[in-house]
């Protein structure tokens, strides 16, 4: 039986990376195929991963129509067996509703990646409907890192080096770090970057950890309570 799965995470866990294997995997098998992509880092109608690997896509709009993408391959003889759909989380909630009348009445399996929550935390509109309709949700195993080393579950957004938690849901700029080509319109260099909760709620990023650590400043939540230059203070009646 088809199914609907979608394989979350935050960046750097490899969802692309995933994407483009299991469509070989298909593909090796004889089965036929669409790739689906929307506002990849490579530039439009692509996929790509950071490791290096990409490939041709359709690019998903505001107007695709997954249905009709698939009813037109099949009437013109193609096989259409299952559907890549990466970035899903940039997908509406239509969409995704259409993904999944595709693998209930068309028998079309839907292999979806994408982040499950923004850069404030709070669920992209695609990602919450693919949680609420798929057959499966599967969190991809591969743990991305915080700056400190611990495990990262949120998807932070800085401004000119600067973490910011308002503005837009979707604004692309550049996940590689040191890379300035994420400008937006008004000169800023909009960059992303993974941080544990701690780092998040706090919006210490690597950035500014390092500025902190060059100008030899202790990070408030590494000194020990007992130790704090104020505990002093906050014992005085």
């Amino acid at each position: 039986m088809a199914e609907l799965v979608f394989f979350s995470g935050t960046m750097d866990c490899g969802k692309s990376t995933l994407a483009l294997q299991m469509d070989h995997n298909h593909r090796a098998r004889g089965r036929g195929g669409v790739r689906f992509s929307c506002n990849d880092r490579a530039g439009g109608s692509r996929i790509s991963s950071r490791l290096g690997l990409q490939t041709d896509a359709v690019e998903v709009g505001d107007a695709t129509d997954f249905w009709d993408e698939v009813v037109v391959r099949r009437t013109s003889g193609l096989k259409v067996d299952y559907l890549i759909c990466d970035e899903a989380q940039f997908y509406s909630a239509a969409q995704v509703e259409q993904l999944a009348r595709l693998v209930d009445e068309m028998d079309v399996d839907v292999f979806a990646f994408g982040i499950t929550s923004d850069f404030r935390t709070r669920l992209f509109p695609g990602s919450q409907r693919l949680i609420e309709l798929a057959d499966r949700v599967q969190v991809l195993q591969v743990e991305a890192l915080c700056w400190c080393g611990r495990r990262a579950t949120q998807n932070a957004r800085t401004v000119d080096g600067i973490m910011v938690v308002e503005g837009e849901q979707v604004l692309v700029g550049d996940v590689s770090p040191g890379n300035v080509d994420g400008a937006a319109e008004s000169g800023s260099v909009i960059e992303y970057e993974t941080l544990c909760r701690r780092h998040y709620m706090r919006r210490v990023t690597a950035h500014g950890a390092n500025l902190m650590a060059g100008a030899d400043q202790t990070l408030p939540f590494d000194v020990d309570a007992c130790l704090w230059p104020g505990a002093g203070e906050l014992r005085r009646p």
